[in-house]
């Protein structure tokens, strides 16, 4: 399957997994916010309950004091009248049945208020008896009017006592007016006839807010959503009182109506990031198979040549028209000897990278001095490097140079720098290599740098990779499997250091490795 055909199909199922998610998400926000508008609406319809409850208990309760002492004063007045001596002559008192109702049809309170008519004083016995109708309608329509009289005359009576209550009320400490203990009942009581039955802690403060009282086992604890109600919200500004109530677990009780949706998101999750996963292990596939492709055909054309050399010498040998003297048979030799020692090092050399991936590479390290090493290593160099007409520049400026390696491993390492600084030169233009040396408290540097092609900035995250090599299209002026590097990173990981590398195309490249200081 080509890549650009993985890359759509990776692209659209990505899209989808996203725009799924993003869906869900949104999905459980809405019904959060649903559930948390339904909330407040309760809460606040809940508040203004119970804010009425407790004016009507407050008028019931003042209403309630005022008729009994108004009861109190008429049995007074009434027996002051009889010790006195008033005549009994028949009153006929009319009681007036009262009571105070919520608005869910709820009886408060009832109370009876009795009005009080005199018969006539002289009215005769016969007429009392007498059935006659005319007399009858009369009496009833006089009775009617004094009835009627009285009932005018108390509720009036009436109106005056409650805004009087009501004028003295206000007048009290916003403490004497609450009953906390009822306003707290009326708020649990509220609050689970409108669907909420999860703790709440609630304070009463006065307008100015100043707090009055605290329910017991309160705490902060949801604070930031705080819902407040006005208390006798009639009186004048000044007495009013507020409460205030604010639910610890919230929070829980909001999501609890979408957690059915939590599953879900997480399988999303799951599927996304395996999704995911299997892209980039598809990837890393195709790109293994390409390098692995790209190390066949290296490795190919590498051991053509030497196997080529060998074959031909071989026909040589055997070919009985050539002639065979000493300087042809030593000539042969040489090839064979060389073209054989070039393809024990090509194979050696793929043996050597997968012993270091098993961790069995066996190393014997000893003491050198890393300014020699670099100098040996460049004099080695310095006629290929001047064949080109260019110069080798050594820069040494390490005063603690000791290093703790392994010597051949590590001049290996040198050597593949300076071997690569070669090869990569630019045609035709003389190639200069600088070789520095410094070192600082805790660690000691060497750098190669060059002035050959360079690498673009795409090449330099890979370069330290096995089998990768950088493209040149079909041009395979340079030979080699692309483990070189692979095998100078491992080499400087192995004894604790570090390898980083700077180049620009066209300018040249430059490899800075980083070595602990060998201290005593």
């Amino acid at each position: 399957m080509k890549k650009k055909t993985i890359w759509t199909i990776a692209v659209i199922m990505g899209i989808s997994f996203v725009f799924l998610l993003g869906l869900q998400l949104t999905y459980i926000r809405e019904m959060a916010n649903m559930k948390k508008e339904q909330f407040d609406e309760s809460v606040n319809r809940a508040l203004y309950q119970a804010s009425r409850n407790l004016e009507l208990n407050e008028t019931l309760r003042y209403l309630e004091k005022d008729v009994n002492a108004t009861e109190r004063r008429a049995i007074k007045k009434d027996s002051a009248g009889t010790r006195s001596g008033a005549p009994n002559d028949g009153t006929v008192q009319y009681p007036h049945q009262y009571s105070v109702t919520g608005k869910d049809g709820t009886v408060y309170s009832s109370f009876e208020l009795k009005t009080m008519a005199s018969k006539p004083a002289h009215m005769p016995k016969a007429m009392i008896l007498r059935t006659d109708k005319n007399s009858n309608t009369a009496a009833s329509k006089s009775m009617q009017e004094i009835v009627k009289n009285r009932y005018v005359y108390q509720k009036a009576l009436l109106d005056e006592v409650v805004m009087n209550m009501l004028y003295s009320a206000s007048d009290k400490p916003l403490k004497e007016r609450v009953n906390f203990k009822i306003l707290d009942q009326d708020l649990k009581a509220e609050l689970m006839n409108n669907g909420i039955n999860i703790p709440y802690h609630f304070t009463v403060c006065t307008q100015d807010g100043r707090e009055v009282y605290r329910c017991p086992e309160y705490s902060d604890e949801g604070i930031e959503y705080t819902y407040t109600q006005v208390l006798f919200r009639n009186d004048p500004a000044s007495r009013m009182g507020v409460v205030r109530v604010h639910f610890p677990d919230i929070n829980s009780y909001i999501f609890s109506s979408v957690r059915f949706m939590i599953p879900s998101v997480m399988f999303t999750i799951i599927l996304l990031i395996t999704f995911i996963f299997t892209i980039v292990v598809v990837f890393r596939q195709k790109r293994y198979t390409e390098i692995k492709n790209d190390f066949i055909n290296n490795m190919t054309h590498e051991l053509k040549t030497p196997i080529a050399s060998i074959s031909l010498a071989a026909q040589m040998f055997n070919d009985d028209s050539v002639t065979k003297s000493d300087k042809m048979m030593k000539h042969l030799m040489d090839v064979i000897t060389d073209e054989s020692k070039r393809l024990r090092f090509l194979v050696e050399k793929v043996l050597q990278m997968s012993m270091f991936d098993r961790k069995k590479a066996p190393f014997k390290k000893k003491h050198l001095d890393l300014n020699e090493v670099l100098e040996t290593i460049a004099n080695s160099f310095s006629l290929r490097v001047e064949h080109t007409g260019g110069k080798i520049f050594i820069n040494i400026e390490a005063i603690d140079s000791d290093i703790y390696v392994d010597e051949v491993n590590f001049q290996n390492v040198i050597f593949n720098l300076m071997d690569n600084a070669v090869k990569y030169r630019k045609p035709d233009e003389p190639l200069n290599v600088y070789i520095k040396t410094w070192n600082d408290d805790q660690y000691l540097f060497f750098s190669i740098k060059d002035t050959g092609v360079g690498m673009k900035r795409d090449s330099l995250k890979k370069i330290f990779e096995k089998f990768y090599r950088v493209h040149t299209g079909n041009v395979h002026d340079v030979k080699g499997f692309g483990l070189g590097l692979a095998y100078v990173k491992k080499i400087i990981d192995l004894h604790d250091g570090d390898i980083k590398v700077d180049s620009e195309l066209g300018k040249g490249t430059k490899f800075t490795v980083r070595l602990p200081v060998i201290k005593d």
